[in-house]
């Protein structure tokens, strides 16, 4: 056995102690209970501000858009806020603002190194991550994504070495009550499968350790339905809802051919059946990057997307 693989009896070793057992609900005794229909308040609808960015609205402007399409929630990019912050706003403005609308944020979305090999960029990852948390937790926000940003182009990345790393971030969480979610990339060397972050996010042996997936990501990683029905929907708080077209294999299709959930080929409905909480909300984000519809305004953009997820939704 290599040092990045484990055993059934290991993993359930490392599950008793560390409590993470809610990730792989495959390995508990007995057989598991069919899960009831999904309704519709077993889901979140959320705007991803990527599905608008093209528009360049700033971080306001496309506070404003989304509550006016209907959505309650929103995931933000923290360079909209950074350059906000830059040019004069404050993050109490921001925090009024976002209260004066009636959102939530759900989640953010920035690009720290923390996960990287070289120890200066590493130390300057976690630094970064330390201050946008800051941030987020003085707008509400409990939740950021920890992608492999800077670990994308060379493969071979140990396993064990990144457990240990998000294990690093989650205590930061600890301390500013924002919650790093390991973020599946389907177009990096590394990261790019089920197997890995779940690998990482169990062995990092941490409470919090939580998954964040994407219909897409899981088409250009080659992640099956068949992998996706051993995850326990308790480790995946937010979905990123999009779709792809049929004429685009994993090998050529890339971030900006991502189209509105329910306009392609994606299992969409099968992915919600397996991901759909009972307990509480799923959080569904439309996430694209389409020129198209950048093009645009940007409130008939966020409305579409709005009204696509609900409509999958209803057909559950």
């Amino acid at each position: 056995m290599s040092k990045e693989t484990f055993s059934r009896r290991n993993i359930l070793k490392l599950l008793g102690a560390s409590g993470l057992a809610p990730l792989l609900p495959g390995l508990s005794h007995g057989t598991p209970a069919i899960k009831p229909p999904l309704a519709a308040s077993s889901f979140t609808y959320c705007l991803n501000m990527s599905t608008i960015r093209g528009q360049r609205l700033g971080f306001v402007k496309e506070l404003e858009t989304a509550s006016k399409a209907g959505f309650h929630s929103v995931e933000i990019w923290m360079n909209s806020l950074q350059t906000y912050l830059t040019n004069g706003g404050t993050i109490t403005e921001a925090k009024k603002r976002i209260d004066d609308l009636g959102l939530t944020i759900e989640n953010s979305i920035g690009f720290a190194e923390w996960i990287v090999n070289d120890d200066t960029r590493r130390k300057q990852g976690l630094e970064l991550m330390k201050k946008e948390m800051d941030l987020l937790a003085q707008i509400g926000c409990k939740r950021t994504a920890a992608p492999p940003a800077g670990a994308t182009e060379t493969p071979g990345l140990s396993l064990k070495d990144a457990a240990a790393r998000y294990h690093s971030i989650l205590e930061l969480g600890e301390t500013t009550g924002v919650v790093p979610h390991l973020e599946l990339w389907g177009f990096s060397k590394n990261l790019s499968r089920l197997s890995e972050v779940f690998y990482i996010a169990i062995e990092a042996a941490h409470p919090s350790a939580k998954v964040l997936l994407d219909v897409y990501h899981l088409y250009k990683g080659g992640s099956s339905l068949e992998a996706l029905s051993l995850v326990n929907p308790a480790s995946v708080e937010i979905l990123h809802m999009n779709d792809y077209p049929a004429e685009l294999s994993p090998s050529v299709i890339n971030d900006a051919d991502r189209i509105y959930p329910g306009d392609g080929i994606a299992p969409t409905k099968k992915i919600l059946e397996l991901l759909g909480h009972h307990d509480k909300p799923l959080v569904l984000s439309t996430e694209v990057f389409n020129k198209n519809y950048y093009s645009q305004d940007a409130l008939i953009v966020a409305k579409t997307a709005l009204e696509k997820m609900q409509k999958i939704v209803s057909a559950l």
